[in-house]
């Protein structure tokens, strides 16, 4: 089922607003922490996924947020380009990492994170990325493809519950034989964010 699909199954038949998945401006930063403290709490900044993405910039192109009708951020998720240690052959192995995922908690169940992270990852997969890796529930996850079978060997820089250390390979068996701490690759928050003018609009 494309996100298209689950979008229209799911938010229009039962009334709720069109809502939208859009490339993440520099305008909608306040609305997007706000959104994210309502939805995970401000103790999500102590997680060990924050240490790959702290002074970071989102991996390019790959920051989205769910808009409604009235254009408020309803849902948003990022993905990070970071180094997953290294192939058997010694090589660094280039991945991206998810998160956070998040929609608004007056939203939950209506569809929004499941279009939120096909899309992300479909996008990843067309500008031709090899994997993605997160950590979150598996009985979440797996629906997308996510399974802890190609994080055994890697290890995420602080405390994780292995089970909740997962991975969908974009090309398969790229992350075959990988291992080692995940470490940040991506810009730097220094450097401006080129916003790209992609959009999907989902409306009747």
């Amino acid at each position: 089922m494309s996100a298209v699909e689950f979008i229209e199954q799911n938010l229009h038949p039962d009334g709720s607003p069109a809502c939208s998945i859009v490339n993440e401006t520099a305008y909608d930063g306040r609305a997007r922490e706000a959104l994210l403290d309502r939805a995970m709490g401000t103790t999500r900044r102590r997680k060990s996924s924050e240490k790959l993405r702290r002074g970071r910039l989102p991996s390019e192109g790959l920051a989205f947020v769910a808009r409604d009708a009235n254009g408020s951020v309803r849902g948003t998720v990022r993905l990070w380009d970071i180094q997953a240690g290294h192939d058997a052959a010694g090589k660094p192995v280039r991945a991206l990492l998810l998160g956070p995922l998040a929609v608004d908690p007056a939203l939950k169940g209506q569809g929004i994170g499941a279009a939120l992270m096909q899309h992300a990852t479909a996008e990843a997969g067309r500008l031709g990325h090899g994997a993605v890796i997160l950590v979150g529930d598996p009985e979440y996850y797996e629906r997308f493809g996510f399974s802890g079978k190609k994080t055994t060997g890697l290890a995420m820089p602080g405390p994780v519950e292995r089970r909740r250390f997962l991975a969908l390979e974009l090309k398969p068996g790229h992350l075959d034989g990988a291992h080692g701490l995940l470490t940040p690759k991506g810009r730097r928050a220094s450097h401006a964010m080129r916003v790209l003018p992609v959009s999907l609009r989902f409306s009747r």
